[in-house]
């Protein structure tokens, strides 16, 4: 029990990644019956619906400390998160359209990749093998997505945009829970999603009860299970996770998503495809490795004062050992 306590986070990051890689099924046959901003409208509110009186049974029973609602970090940081969700899942959605389950599975995962590059905006540094893996994921993603006419589908590229997304609401998700209470975080992004889809819905397509009423399923799945379950497991499994770490756990959803295709849509990848799709899982994985630094480039610790030379069983802590810790 106390194992399983430990490892809380990453077990809710894994049943998240779960998820959303079965979870493209139902958004496929979505597209069916509704245009991207409609049943994004639809399954965030849906979601929003769910979560709420959810998020007031957690709160209740939660022992954390209470923070006033709606303040100034939470909305905006909600507020940013439910634009890059609205953003991401749009073009996610235009691009199941004209792709398979599979391919989207896998191009989304690139936000794994591209996390560390938004990174750099913000002056953090970057492994060497980071950017290794960004090239390696670079070739895997031109065999699955660029055809041998050098050219990439509508539905890839609109897909591959999402992702961008993607990686920008991990990024913030990571931020702000550490700084709001992270179920008003996830509420606010929900309705703040919501509301962006239901407008542009109305403005730019027809949504009529006749459609809404034919992907019901769709619609209630991915508004209960995805947006009510998997997004609140991504806000409290990131608060005690790193975001390198969930991002790896995270980006399994495309191994998911290629499992589910295969069996609800008999997809078959072709030999190129398939040489993408393990070129870009490698580096997704090889965005973990830590090279090991040359003792020889280690700050040097500080010479030990003499009165606590003299203290028995007293050390100091150096650079090294202080970043150990920390981790």
């Amino acid at each position: 029990m106390h194992r399983l306590k430990q490892y809380k986070g990453e077990l809710m990051l894994t049943l998240c990644a779960v998820i959303w890689g079965t979870s493209l099924v139902p958004q496929k046959l979505g597209t069916l019956y509704l245009g991207p901003f409609s049943f994004g409208a639809a399954r965030f509110l849906t979601g929003a619906i769910i979560f709420f009186p959810l998020s007031l049974i957690l709160k209740r029973i939660s022992k954390e400390e209470r923070k006033p609602f709606l303040q100034k970090d939470l909305v905006i940081g909600g507020g940013l998160c439910g634009i890059a969700m609205f953003s991401g899942a749009y073009f996610q959605q235009l691009g199941l359209a004209d792709t398979t389950v599979g391919k989207t599975g896998f191009i989304t995962a690139m936000y794994i990749v591209i996390i560390p590059l938004i990174g750099l905006f913000f002056h953090r540094k970057t492994e060497m093998m980071t950017w290794v893996s960004i090239a390696l994921a670079a070739v895997g993603l031109y065999f699955l997505c660029i055809s041998e006419n050098f050219s990439i589908s509508k539905g890839d590229f609109y897909v591959f945009i999402g992702s961008l997304f993607w990686a920008i609401q991990i990024t913030l998700v990571d931020t702000y829970s550490k700084k709001t209470d992270s179920l008003e975080l996830v509420l606010v992004e929900f309705v703040v999603a919501g509301l962006l889809s239901l407008f542009c819905a109305f403005q730019m397509e027809s949504p009529n009860l006749q459609s809404v009423t034919a992907s019901i399923g769709p619609i209630l799945y991915t508004g209960i299970m995805v947006v009510g379950v998997a997004y609140t497991f991504q806000a409290l499994g990131q608060k005690t996770v790193s975001p390198t770490i969930a991002g790896l756990i995270l980006s399994t959803e495309s191994l998911f998503g290629v499992i589910s295709g295969a069996l609800m849509f008999q997809e078959v990848m072709s030999l190129r495809e398939i040489c993408g799709c393990v070129l870009m899982f490698s580096a997704l994985m090889l965005t973990q490795i830590k090279l090991p630094v040359p003792q020889k480039l280690l700050p040097k610790a500080a010479p030990a004062a003499s009165e606590s030379s003299s203290t028995p069983g007293k050390q100091l802590q150096t650079p090294a050992t202080q970043s150990v810790k920390s981790e």
